[in-house]
């Protein structure tokens, strides 16, 4: 395989000079939703630096010798900061090795795989990025729940709800949310569930609404529950589902097939 940009070649194929990364979105969790380039790009990596929610198992198509590198950020646990796996790659990167960023999802949906362009770019490092398919679209559509449908929504709003409605740093116009008339899709939000649910009530929301909360998506322990604005938080908990997991919020949720 020939070097990627920015890394020359002697005759002896020996690479050299600055090397390459590669941002992979890796889908929801499947390795089957990983894209062909995605695991390309695994196939041919020097270094892997990962998350926990990566398609773990498509390590085994990585070549002999590579390095791995686990950066998982489980929350309330193990963590690595987001500015030492932004140091990981350039480090790296300067040192001419194709670097693979494999993590799960999307990179530029709530990924921060902007930041690490951004790190990279600032560093002189090339970067190709490899979207991904994210679970707030994946995960809707495995629990057979269309996010947009002719007859009964025009739109859909992603939003992280890691901060409640009611912490200074939230930036959501949860007004707005609830008034949109479009599905609305909550990522980062289990633990802020009830909450969440609340706000859009208060804020003028049916609380008939459909809900639908689908935990570990693509994954074989994929499961969902089905309620209503007014009583998803409850039956979420109820059945103890912990992230990683999405909520979907609108007529869709009510979908039947």
């Amino acid at each position: 395989m020939a070097a990627p940009p920015g890394v020359a070649e002697d005759a002896s194929g020996t690479r050299s000079g600055t090397g390459h990364v590669t941002l992979v979105g890796g889908g929801p969790g499947d390795p089957g939703l990983l894209t062909v380039a995605g695991l390309e790009a695994v196939r041919h990596a020097d270094v892997i630096i990962c998350d926990r929610l990566a398609p773990l198992a498509v390590l085994s198509q990585a070549p002999a010798g590579v390095e791995i590198i686990d950066v998982a950020k489980i929350p309330r646990g193990e963590f690595t900061s987001q500015e030492r796996i932004n140091e990981l790659l350039v480090e790296h990167g300067l040192a001419g090795r194709r670097v693979v960023r494999l993590k799960g999802g999307d990179n530029f949906i709530f990924g921060r795989g902007g930041e690490e362009l951004l790190a990279c770019a600032a560093a002189g490092v090339p970067v190709t990025v490899v979207p991904g398919v994210s679970s707030a679209i994946a995960a809707p559509a495995l629990a057979g729940i269309p996010l947009t449908h002719r007859s009964l929504t025009q739109g859909v709003t992603i939003v992280s709800a890691h901060l409640p409605p009611d912490h200074p740093g939230s930036t959501l116009d949860w007004s707005a949310l609830a008034r949109a008339n479009t599905t609305l899709v909550i990522m980062m939000g289990v633990a802020t569930l009830t909450a969440v649910s609340a706000e859009l009530v208060a804020q003028g929301m049916d609380p008939h609404t459909p809900a639908a909360t689908i935990a570990d998506a693509g994954m074989p322990s994929q499961r969902s529950v089905r309620a209503t604005l007014a009583t998803i938080a409850e039956i979420t908990t109820a059945a103890a589902i912990t992230p990683p997991a999405i909520t979907v919020i609108g007529a869709v949720a009510g979908f039947e097939v």
